[in-house]
């Protein structure tokens, strides 16, 4: 933590957490804002189902890549420069997705996008560290999650509506325009949180010691895998959203923000009550209270699509009720996972970043093509990738009991 936190930031609290949740929300921003206009993007640019399924998968691998470098540049150069770069870029890159006259183009600005948008969402966490001891920065992390998941529920909607009355160009522009907002934004306010003295040099050798020293930790595998992957629990649904929402649902693209509403809320709902219970219960208690939320609704969710037709009616809320219990645990492994190397807190925030992100990749390119054609087939991917970070929590539970044992306080 930075011994002058308190002189860099002289507003409430909830404030700093906004400004960081709006760098965060940039990254689902750009997911959850073009998917209705999917099937125009297609038949305007001459694309197939799956190469519109590229551009979702460009921009993730691109994420994944680049969350290698994103930390260790914060923890090198300091968090303002990266993250003012990082919107830079991903505003040029909307312009391109704007402009794009062909499905090549097109992925490749996506690509572009993705390379650029984890800045804010890596840095931002590095961040929280920084100015807050353990307890307060996990009710930060929580708000934090809270206001981030406004995004995604307004995004389709905001989407929606630019699509059908302004053409599908027309939403890139806007992503440009937020773009230049939020750099004007975070310009202005965004403090320089990591003191000179504590800088990491950038240099060949000490960062590839770095990485070899968080990637062969068993313990930082183990729980970035239990905070990354199950997410795509609930993704996977948001992945396949125009096959799952457009087809199995039949719902119109203006009634897709039903379900991005119905799974914001569970977000939104879990991360409050993550920050309530901070400095109450252990770090532990709060992570098995999430995981066995999300089991439980994983096995409900996979017996009804087994034994009835997928209805808008019942069909959203267990999605719901998962993406709950996942904001209820993952500020709390995320803060464990940041606290492992204080002094490499950018670069663990990174290496997070990276696991998830190519996790996300994983399922956006390749699963989500496979299954989106069948609910149950979807509901046992979405059980199937809960349970690989239910592994992980367990067995690093076993393993070092002593992880998230103790109530942090202050």
């Amino acid at each position: 933590m930075n011994p002058n936190a308190d002189q860099l930031w002289h507003g409430p609290r909830w404030t700093l957490a906004a400004l960081l949740a709006i760098l965060g929300m940039l990254g689902p921003f750009s997911i959850d804002t073009y998917i209705p206009a999917f099937s125009g993007m297609a038949r305007s640019l001459g694309a197939t189902p799956v190469e519109m399924q590229q551009t979702l998968s460009a921009y993730l691998f691109g994420f994944a890549f680049m969350n290698l470098f994103h930390g260790a540049l914060a923890d090198s150069f300091g968090r303002r420069p990266v993250v003012l770069w990082g919107i830079a870029v991903f505003t040029l890159a909307s312009a391109g997705c704007a402009l794009s006259q062909s499905i090549g183009q097109l992925v490749f600005f996506r690509a572009l996008q993705g390379l650029s948008t984890g800045a804010g969402i890596v840095v931002s966490r590095a961040v929280i560290r920084d100015m807050y001891p353990p307890a307060q920065a996990q009710q930060v992390m929580s708000q934090v999650t809270i206001y981030f998941g406004v995004a995604p529920a307004l995004a389709p909607i905001v989407g929606g509506w630019l699509f059908v009355n302004l053409g599908w160009h027309s939403i890139f522009w806007f992503l440009t325009a937020v773009g230049a907002v939020l750099w004007a934004t975070n310009h202005r306010f965004l403090p320089e949180t990591l003191p000179r003295q504590e800088r990491q040099p950038f240099a060949v050798g000490h960062l590839m010691r770095g990485y070899w020293q968080l990637g062969s930790s068993p313990r930082f595998l183990l729980l970035a895998l239990a905070s990354g992957v199950p997410f795509n629990g609930m993704f996977l649904y948001v992945l396949s959203a125009p096959a799952f929402l457009g087809i199995h649902l039949s719902l119109q693209p203006t009634q897709f923000f039903w379900f991005f509403v119905l799974t914001i809320s569970g977000i939104m709902s879990g991360a409050w009550l993550s920050g309530r219970l901070a400095g109450k219960i252990p770090p532990k208690q709060q992570i098995r209270h999430g995981f066995v939320v999300m089991l439980l609704v994983s096995l409900l969710n996979l017996t009804a699509n087994l034994l009835f037709a997928p209805h808008a009616s019942w069909a959203l809320f267990p999605i719901a009720v998962f993406a709950f219990g996942w904001a209820l645990m993952v500020p709390v492994v995320t803060l464990l996972v940041l606290d492992l190397y204080p002094e490499r807190r950018g670069m663990a925030s990174s290496l997070q970043a990276f696991i998830g992100s190519t996790a996300n990749g994983i399922v956006a390119g390749v699963i989500a093509p496979l299954v989106m054609h069948s609910t149950p087939a979807m509901a046992a991917v979405s059980l199937g990738m809960m349970c690989i970070g239910l592994v992980a929590w367990v067995y690093l539970h076993h393993r070092w009991p002593e992880i998230g044992r103790t109530v942090s306080r202050g």
